[in-house]
């Protein structure tokens, strides 16, 4: 997701992604947005349509996080594990 794209529209083009027969496709997926939209971001995977997300593992990942960290990651960062370190779990 990215700044100009509603959180709704960002988890449905991700489930797409996410359910398109790849079973690791959803591997490294994050809703990223805002720090002030984070409730909106888990009040929309709570809903009912988005059950599946859950099933996928997916994990939140704040700007304010990858912006504090943006240096250290790209200085030391290897594969998806300075990410995982940052995102929040959504459950």
């Amino acid at each position: 997701m990215e700044h100009t794209t509603s959180i709704h529209s960002g988890i449905v083009r991700m489930l797409d992604l996410a359910l398109s027969g790849d079973p690791d496709a959803a591997h490294g997926m994050y809703p990223v947005a805002p720090d002030a939209r984070e409730e909106e971001v888990r009040a929309q995977i709570r809903r009912p349509a988005f059950s599946r997300v859950a099933d996928l593992r997916v994990r939140y990942l704040p700007y304010g996080e990858l912006q504090a960290s943006r240096e250290a990651i790209m200085r030391f960062g290897r594969g998806l594990h300075p990410i995982e370190a940052l995102a929040r779990d959504l459950s």
